[in-house]
């Protein structure tokens, strides 16, 4: 089995987690709505997961919606001491399975006890506040009055540590003055790398850095360059942007997510490949490239 340890461990609020974890999301149906075609293998891929020595999944109510939180639950519950569960408000779901905002101080409240009534746990160890901004990227705006609604929640003892996500530097800045932010989640990979600066100074103050997307999302990282790194040092491609990530910077929480088990693996053993520096050299000529 994949010795994931290899990889390192990062303090999350004020827990430690191995940084090689778990997103949840592609367990619901196609478009992240709905059931899955099979819910078994959901499970099964999550217990996996957990047996592996992953202690940090990310999850959201509005997967689904519903449906993430019940099969985790199905799955992990009762959890284990070390597993540190994740979510995300600040969104819900339209029948047409469209993404809408839903921040309002009485929305992010029915949020988060969706989420705990789903899991099943009383109290949420981080909540990350999601700013809908333009779509996958974040725009400068006040995030002010959403802090202090989520402040509020965890001073009421349903959420212990705040997290941000598809933020800027300047919108943080503004949360630190309401609440301590121990993660950002933002839009990250080999060839995105918007938030390089925004990473480094985050690691300075000791805060989690996680990157959603970090195989491309729904459109996976193609590149011809990284498919021959891969095939040099007999990876896959994805493997070697994951190895990529984690060796970017050591705040870097990875969340990759797989309704599949074989992927799953795959996805986990990238915690025991190393890059040398020319390679990684090699690969920061990638995103260097696209993003000229």
């Amino acid at each position: 089995m994949t010795d994931i340890s290899k990889a390192g461990t990062f303090r999350l609020g004020d827990r430690t987690v191995n940084r090689m974890g778990y997103g949840a999301m592609q367990l619901a149906g196609p478009g992240v709505f709905g059931p899955p075609k099979d819910r078994e293998q959901a499970i099964a891929v999550l217990r996996e997961a957990v047996a592996s020595g992953v202690n940090h999944i990310d999850t959201s109510d509005y997967y689904g919606p519903h449906v993430v939180n019940q099969i985790i639950r199905e799955a992990l519950s009762p959890y284990p001491d070390d597993l540190v569960l994740v979510t995300k408000l600040g969104a819900r779901r339209g029948e047409d399975a469209s993404w809408l905002p839903w921040n309002r101080p009485e929305e992010l409240d029915q949020g988060l006890r969706d989420n705990l009534r789903n899991l099943g746990v009383e109290t949420m160890e981080v909540v990350n506040l999601r700013i809908m901004g333009d779509g996958h990227g974040p725009t400068e705006e006040s995030i002010a009055h959403q802090v202090e609604a989520m402040a509020e929640l965890q001073r009421q003892g349903l959420v212990r540590h705040l997290g941000l996500s598809n933020v800027t530097r300047r919108q943080v800045e503004e949360a630190q003055t309401i609440a301590p932010v121990v993660c950002v989640q933002n839009h990250y990979n080999l060839v995105h790398r918007e938030d390089d600066t925004l990473i480094d100074w985050l690691a300075d103050q000791g805060i989690a850095y996680t990157p959603f997307f970090p195989l491309g999302g729904f459109t996976p990282l193609q590149s011809e360059e990284l498919a021959g790194i891969a095939g040099e040092l007999g990876a896959t491609p994805m493997q070697v942007a994951l190895a990529w990530l984690l060796q970017r910077s050591p705040n870097i929480l990875l969340i990759p997510g797989t309704s599949s088990l074989g992927h799953l693996r795959e996805n986990l053993a990238a915690a025991e490949l190393e890059l040398s520096d020319d390679v990684v050299r090699r690969l920061n000529a990638i995103g260097e490239k696209v993003a000229a």
